[in-house]
């Protein structure tokens, strides 16, 4: 009796690849323009970044070039090219469950953290502050304060999930490419997002802390669809 694996279901790498079969068998050329992401979401009935995210995967794969202010085009088809990979989450899915989680997190944090934490998470705060002055944090900064947090919780299988997560966002290439293209657009972590939090955990608010972390997060999902919503 022969059985396959279940494997997770990932609606990016579904889509693109229903679009690469498109291009191998020619129906879609060369050079050709693809529908806009918005037609595209309406077409698979899937939320505009979930296209996003197919067609960096796409875009990696040698597949399409995407042209910012044109579109996005089927490139020349070549021989080497690298191919569609499962790159595990896609970018607004770690997004997401950082959301849930840390929200979450945070609660625990704000009743747990010591006081070498507290000053850990200050350092980590102003290094930011720092990098804001210059014109943009660091993605290092930004982990760093994140990770502090989660080991503040006190629970190690958290503060794991924490750091596992943001190991994803840093091995995928998709979402490497993804932050990267966020970044040159201008958008960037917020200092002032980050003082509240911490705030807030210097006054022992959990309820204070969850709201300014959910704020934190939803302002950076919101920040990256912004973007899809003007191309």
């Amino acid at each position: 009796m022969h059985i396959e694996a279940i494997k997770v279901r990932r609606l990016y790498l579904e889509i693109a690849n229903q679009i690469e079969a498109l291009i191998t068998s020619g129906q879609l050329e060369s050079g050709e323009r693809l529908p806009s992401e918005r037609d595209l979401a309406q077409r698979f009935e899937v939320s505009r970044p979930t296209i996003r995210e197919a067609m960096i995967a796409l875009e990696i794969g040698g597949l399409v070039e995407i042209r910012t202010g044109s579109g996005i085009y089927v490139r020349d088809q070549v021989v080497d090219r690298p191919g569609l990979r499962d790159e595990g989450p896609g970018p607004f899915e770690i997004l997401e469950a950082r959301r849930l989680l840390e929200s979450e997190i945070v609660t625990l944090a704000a009743a747990r953290i010591t006081s070498a934490q507290m000053d850990e998470l200050e350092q980590a705060l102003e290094l930011m502050e720092q990098e804001d002055q210059k014109g943009s944090i660091s993605e290092e900064a930004d982990q760093r304060f994140h990770c502090i947090l989660a080991e503040a919780s006190q629970n190690s299988a958290l503060a794991s999930m924490v750091s596992w997560l943001w190991d994803l966002r840093n091995r995928s290439e998709i979402s490497a490419l993804f932050h990267e293209r966020v970044r040159e657009e201008g958008v960037h972590p917020s200092a002032k997002e980050h003082r509240a939090i911490f705030e807030a955990l210097q006054n022992r608010d959990p309820l204070a802390a969850q709201q300014a972390m959910r704020s934190h997060i939803n302002q950076a999902i919101a920040a990256d669809r912004e973007l899809l919503d003007k191309k």
